[in-house]
């Protein structure tokens, strides 16, 4: 039987094993975090374990760490509970963030898909209120890094604070918060291999105020109530111990890399009209945008799916719509190109028979839509 391709980390990385198994092992104990009793104790025990594995990996402070259900509502209580009466973010940021804060003022993005930083100081300028920026690491959809650091220091100096969210970002090149500038840190367990359903925001001074969202009781420090997830909060920590590990070379993700530039320059080749978008710039070592011109992506997503190859056009963020992605209209692509590309993203677990399935399927709709394609196809 043939294997199935999953080339769709960006959407959700399979579960490591060793995240799966602690997971099990702390659906076996039972106890609430909250409870006193010596059950209840262990569970806390647990968590912050996880706290602080979760701090290691990005150096933060466990104590400004609040965990969640995942990064759509780390993104909400960043915008709605830092206080601030003014929201600005970038034009390319994930629909979590666009839809949370339909209200806020949007910052360009160059053609290069890089925050316009003109625009970023004019609006800065344009009023006194206090404001929070809301500026993702690494897009979802194209891989392109942004310089959040020197975005960081034009934010500060007009007294605004920054939002990062880095949930594409983190486990996948090396994260620092105080390096990044970053006032608050979004991060979601299923990019990096952990479990869906598990995230967290994190907060660079872990006595900051945050209003929570979520009303009910005094657990992450009275700014997110709940009965927190154990078991998942457990799985987001060794997701972020093995994370760490990769990028600390025990398991270098160098591999994704070459893995990621063999796929492309083969994909060039094989069709000399595709284009990968965001090819010199900055990128997640993992994510290709590809393009092969004149073939709508949803097309090309269900081709390859029938051909037992899992890839995706934009954000799977939309009950399964593939919808004209809004990252490829704010760099002011033609309509020809933003909408005929598709997202194809490594991981872990990918391997080298995983690309060379993808570039024969692909090739193969390449020509049959009457492209041409390299006869070493």
């Amino acid at each position: 039987m043939t294997r199935a391709v999953y080339l769709d980390y960006n959407s959700g990385a399979p579960v490591r094993p060793e995240v799966a198994a602690a997971m099990v092992e702390s659906l076996a104990e039972p106890g609430n975090p909250s409870s006193v009793h010596a059950f209840g104790r262990a569970a806390r025990a647990r968590v912050e374990a996880a706290r602080r594995q979760l701090a290691g990996l990005v150096g933060a402070d466990p104590a400004g760490i609040v965990f969640t259900s995942g990064g759509t509502e780390a993104n909400a209580l960043a915008l709605r509970g830092c206080g601030r009466s003014r929201l600005l973010v970038s034009a390319i940021e994930h629909p979590s963030i666009l839809d949370a804060a339909a209200e806020a003022e949007r910052i360009p993005v160059t053609k290069d898909g890089i925050v316009d930083f003109g625009a970023l100081e004019a609006l800065l300028r344009a009023s006194t209120r206090p404001a929070v920026v809301s500026l993702m690491l690494a897009n979802n959809e194209t891989g392109i890094v942004q310089p959040v650091a020197e975005a960081a220091r034009v934010i500060h100096a007009h007294g605004a604070w920054l939002h990062c969210d880095a949930a594409q970002a983190v486990g996948r090149i090396p994260v620092s918060l105080s390096e990044l500038g970053a006032d608050i840190l979004t991060i979601s367990g299923h990019k990096m291999g952990g479990p869906a359903g598990a995230g967290a925001l994190i907060l660079a001074e872990s006595g900051r105020t945050l209003a929570p969202i979520l009303l009910g009781g005094g657990q992450e420090r009275r700014r997110r109530a709940g009965t927190e997830n154990v078991a998942g909060i457990v799985g987001l920590g060794m997701a972020a111990q093995l994370a760490g590990d990769d990028l600390a070379g025990i398991d270098t993700t160098s591999g994704v890399r070459a893995l990621r530039d063999r796929l492309e320059q083969d994909a060039l080749r094989l069709v000399p009209d595709a284009t990968v978008i965001g090819g010199g710039m900055p990128r997640l070592p993992n994510t290709s945008c590809l393009v092969l011109p004149g073939v709508e992506g949803r097309t090309q997503v269900m081709a390859l799916d029938l051909a037992g190859v899992a890839v995706s056009a934009g954000a799977a963020c939309s009950s399964g719509k593939v919808a004209p992605s809004h990252v490829l209209a704010a760099m002011g692509l033609e309509e020809r190109i933003k909408g005929s590309a598709i997202r194809v993203s490594l991981g872990w677990s990918s391997r080298m028979e995983d690309v060379d399935a993808f570039l024969a399927a692909w090739a193969g709709l390449a020509r049959h839509k009457g492209l041409k394609v390299s006869e070493a196809a």
